[in-house]
């Protein structure tokens, strides 16, 4: 049975489809406009299909991510540097700062892109198209 949300069927917007179309920065919608404006700012709405993307509440969530993928890379790869060859602190900090960094602003808009195409995908934030009710009064 075909589950059904605000009026339109669950399907319609698949959850890897839209993230991974937030990942490479386009529209999770139609795959064809800019989701950023700037390096970090989210476009006010795609310039191709229209959708509106100003109410996306990505907040905190993609530096943390960004933080747990890259720090696991970055400490795993130095471990293993670490237990082949013995390398000063200098080269550690030569090899493993340029490349925690480069990675870190690598990823930070690919993610914040997939997490506002995960809220698209499941109608968070005002992507529902209904008006949403204040968080701090839910008797609103």
């Amino acid at each position: 049975m075909e589950q059904q949300v605000f009026g339109s069927s669950a399907n319609d917007r698949p959850l890897m489809r839209s993230m991974t179309r937030g990942f490479m920065c386009r529209c999770p919608h139609c795959d064809k406009g800019r989701l950023f404006s700037a390096f970090l700012k989210v476009a006010d709405r795609c310039d191709s299909c229209g959708e509106e993307f100003h109410h996306h509440r990505a907040d905190d969530l993609p530096a943390y991510l960004v933080i747990f993928i890259v720090g696991h890379i970055v400490v795993g790869a130095f471990m293993g540097v670490e237990r082949m060859v013995d390398l000063s602190t200098w080269q550690h900090l030569a090899i493993w700062a340029p490349l925690t960094l480069i990675s870190t602003i690598a990823l930070l808009q690919p993610v914040k892109g997939a997490v506002v195409g995960l809220q698209w995908s499941l109608r968070m934030h005002g992507f529902s198209g209904t008006p949403e009710t204040l968080e701090t009064h839910p008797e609103l």
